[in-house]
Formats: C-alpha cells, structure tokens, sequence
C-alpha cells in the first residue's frame, strides 16, 4: 500500500523510491536472514565461554549482552543494524532537504483554519529529547534550519513509512486506529468523549484517526518540537481535519483540571525518563474529568520474556538512540499509575491487536499493542 500523498509530504521521483525500497529491502534481510543467527551464536557458543569464564550461565538480559559482545557474527548483526538506521534517514533525508524551503511555504499556504497552532518560544525542552535524536533520526523532534522549518517533522513522517514498509497504514497511523476500533469501540462502545488530548502527538500519525472517529469533540495536541507541531498542524489542515495543537511538556501543561474525557499517547512512554513518567501518568490524572479514560500505549515489558530475547530487544537501548527503552520496560507502569493518583481498580494493562483498515473495511492483524489504561472515578457529564 502506497503512502496516501497530502500536500506536506515531499514530493519523491524515481531514484528516491529506488533507494527507499533498497533500504526496506535491507532491513527485511537484516530481520529474517541476519538476526535469526545471533540465537545460534548464543546458544551455541557465547553462552558456553561465558559458562567457562563465570561458572554459571547468564543471569539477566545484561549479562547476555556481555556474552555476545565481542563475538564477531553479533558485532556485525549490530553494526548492520545501526547502518541501515542510518541510511534510512540519510536516503529519506535527501529529498526532504532538497525541498525543505519549499514544504515550509506549503505548510503557511495549506492552512484552512480548522484548528489552531500554538507555539511556545520560551518551553524548556528536557533533557531526555534536547540531548537525544531519538531512534537515530538527524535533529530529533526539536531541530530547526530555518524559520517555519518543518523538515524534521517531513522526515518522521516518510521516514516512520518506509521504516514500517507501510505495515502503520497509509496514513502511519495504525495506533490510532488501533486503540479506536480494537479498544474503545470494543470496551467502551458507547464512550463518546468531548475533549481529547493527545500527548506527544509528534506530526498528529495518531491523532487524526480521534477526529474521524468522534466528530463532534475538540482534539488537542501537545509535543515538545516547535518543528514537528508546524508539520503537524499543517499535515491536518491539508487532510481536513481539525486539531488544536500545542507546544507543551506533557509532565505539566496549562490545561485546567478536569479538562478531558481522552487522554492518549502512542510509543511516547519508552522516549521518557522514568521521572517524566511519573509527572506525565500524575498530569494525566489530574486532567481526566470525572469517568474519563487514559491510555497510554507502548510496547510491554520484560516479565515472562527469555533473557536473550530481553537483550535482542534491548539493542536500542544501547545501540539506536533509545537510552530509556530498556528502563521503561523495567518499571511496573500500573503501580506507579496508582502512585499517581489512580484508583487500583479502576487501572490496568490491556494487550490489543493491531492492524490497518484494508479497502474491505476487515483489519488485518499485524501484531500487538500494549495499553495502560486508567479511568477517573465517576461518570462523565455530558
């Protein structure tokens, strides 16, 4: 399925598709050809000098990861990995720089007035993504080149497509999509919310299927990068849709108590320092009004999962500018949303399937989804 083309998407000839496909094409063989090796490796040789050396086997995905850190069939598994994560941007990156000029002028012009676009100049960006370009992309979320820049939020937006080779829909926003009709439209069918928030929102992938699916309700925004909200903001108005969309930390943000019946976040959680967290599931609570739903979606943790399989994962903890990865997925979220301020049992974790809408209207499972979810005690107004 192609990428559905809208007007801030940078517009790709020939040689850029080639070198998309040749990357996607390379991350396909690194996954199914390449990766299947570093268990035999393990298994039949890391783990037994590791045995010899110690006298026990490894105890923890850690100590697998020392294991295999020398072995050079793992070292090239790795070093393929971090080269194609770099490629994929350099070869996405060509043709966003090459019109980023142009996408900024697209990104004043295509504004319709639907929603709104809130910049705040003077925000601290925290540590966690001024220090960090997340998942090895040039700039991260926060870097600008020029005034209106949009470039960063043009590269996540092709980049996250061709990374996924179209398995997050045509739109990239399969978790959005996900959460509505896997979720809400399951175990709460007749929840129509007034006011949501989407927290970490990056270029709205997620946030817009929320607009599509509650019409009527005011859909909010927030992200740290001015850059990403511009492509954001401009990204809705070409698709129609209207957001109101905020430059915020989402640890404290200037909305009153009380305000929303839908607070979502999708893949943010593992990009947060443990600390941060805890701010962002604590504001969460104090901004649900009565009966109203959080849910924060990312990947599970570690319980139940082998050591070696911890520390294939683990790779981007270390490997792929991911340094808190590995520590989300240590935390117990539930207890530390009850911490928060949630009633325990009104909180929990859900596993759900993903999978994109086809031109059937069937969904095509293509994995799953792991949910905190929490609900404010009493019943919503309205």
């Amino acid at each position: 399925m192609p990428q559905r083309h809208h007007a801030m998407l940078p517009d790709e000839g020939h040689d850029d598709l080639a070198r998309e496909n040749f990357v996607q094409a390379l991350k396909a063989h690194i996954a199914t050809q390449v990766s299947p090796g570093v268990r035999d490796v393990y298994e039949h040789r890391a783990r037994d000098r590791w045995r010899s050396a110690n006298g026990e086997e490894p105890a923890d995905r850690h100590q697998v990861r020392a294991a295999l850190a020398d072995d050079p069939y793992y070292r090239l598994w790795s070093s393929l990995r971090r080269s194609s994560q770099h490629l994929l941007w350099a070869t996405v990156g060509q043709s966003v720089a090459r019109q980023a000029d142009e996408l900024a002028t697209r990104a004043r012009e295509v504004d319709r007035g639907l929603g709104s676009l809130r910049l705040d100049p003077d925000l601290e960006i925290p540590w966690y993504n001024a220090e960090v370009d997340i998942h090895a992309m040039p700039g991260g979320y926060r870097s600008e080149y020029r005034p209106d820049d949009v470039a960063v939020g043009a590269l996540y937006d092709r980049g996250v497509y061709v990374y996924a080779m179209g398995q997050m829909g045509e739109l990239n926003d399969d978790y959005g999509q996900s959460i509505v009709a896997n979720y809400l439209a399951v175990e709460h069918p007749s929840f129509v919310p007034a006011r949501i928030l989407d927290m970490g929102c990056t270029v709205g992938n997620a946030t817009l299927p929320y607009v599509d699916a509650f019409p009527e309700a005011e859909v909010h925004g927030i992200d740290l990068g001015a850059p990403v909200l511009r492509y954001a903001h401009a990204r809705a108005e070409a698709l129609g849709c209207a957001v109101h969309y905020s430059q915020q930390n989402a640890e404290a943000t200037d909305f009153a108590d009380g305000h929303f019946d839908l607070i979502v976040s999708h893949i943010v959680l593992h990009e947060l320092s443990p600390a941060a967290i805890r701010n962002v599931l604590t504001e969460s609570r104090r901004l649900l009004a009565s009966g109203g739903l959080m849910i924060h979606s990312d990947f599970p943790g570690y319980a139940g999962v082998d050591p070696l399989t911890q520390s294939m994962i683990d790779w981007d903890t270390y490997n792929n500018h991911e340094p808190l990865w590995g520590p989300m997925r240590d935390m117990d979220l539930t207890a530390e949303a009850v911490t928060s301020g949630f009633d325990e049992s009104l909180v929990g974790e859900v596993i759900i399937p993903t999978g994109r809408v086809l031109q059937t209207g069937e969904r095509s499972a293509t994995g799953r989804l792991w949910l905190l979810v929490g609900r404010a005690p009493g019943h919503r107004s309205g």
